[in-house]
């Protein structure tokens, strides 16, 4: 093939262009708006992030200044407006732990139920469950406590659903299962729980023997009043 000439190279060039000149500006034109649109949803996302924040800080500076009312309306309009936020997630959590202080334990309830069913991190969804659990056993709901806490889907938490189980049972006087439970707590790794072992060997021992439960019920019953009275009369 013969070289070509720079006037058959220019006229090639030019052929070229007139061909793909559209397609090249249309590509530079979408790769700048793509670029545009990326530096934008990083932009709107880190304004969001910092939004988010600042509804949280509100919570915990009202919380701070015993504002818990304020605090609770912080934290529905953050809510509101987005769901699914961890901050929101971190609010309601947070409002929780004031309420079991304050010794509002329906309102703790309600704010933990809130993240164990609707919070994206399934982290956040078992520390809400635990902690609802015990909400329910400081309210006597032992048998509720109890069907909350599934240690076979708890995963890593299993150990402490055990452990809360074992409080539930030995709230409702069920020592049997209550020491069952805290030896299925006891026997996890120490590595995977993270527990108070110690404080868990505590509750288990506490619990009265076998022997003293069953001697408690045998106990003959209460006479009856025409028993008590013959009693009286003697």
């Amino acid at each position: 093939m013969e070289d070509l000439t720079d006037n058959e190279r220019e006229e090639q060039l030019r052929q070229w262009w007139s061909d793909n000149w559209l397609w090249i500006l249309g590509g530079i034109a979408l790769g700048l708006a793509m670029l545009w649109g990326w530096q934008y949803w990083q932009r709107m996302k880190t304004e969001q992030a910092q939004h988010e924040l600042a509804g949280y800080q509100s919570v915990i500076t009202n919380l701070g200044q015993d504002k818990f009312d304020q605090a609770v309306v912080e934290a529905k309009a953050l809510r509101d407006a987005q769901p699914g936020s961890p901050y929101a997630d971190q609010s309601d959590l947070v409002l929780a732990r004031a309420a079991v202080e304050k010794r509002m334990f329906d309102e703790a309830a309600q704010h933990l139920r809130t993240v164990m069913e609707g919070s994206k991190d399934p982290e956040l969804r078992s520390v809400a469950r635990a902690r609802l659990a015990r909400v329910m056993v400081e309210q006597a709901k032992y048998d509720d406590a109890v069907a909350l806490l599934d240690p076979a889907d708890a995963g890593s938490y299993a150990a402490l659903y055990h452990e809360l189980r074992g409080d539930a049972y030995a709230g409702k006087g069920d020592v049997a299962a209550a020491r069952r439970e805290y030896d299925e707590a006891l026997a996890a790794p120490v590595e995977d729980t993270g527990l108070d072992r110690d404080y868990i060997e505590l509750k288990r021992e506490a619990l009265p023997p076998a022997a003293a439960v069953a001697d408690a019920a045998t106990v003959d019953p209460a006479p009856t009043e025409g028993a008590a009275s013959e009693a009286a009369a003697k």
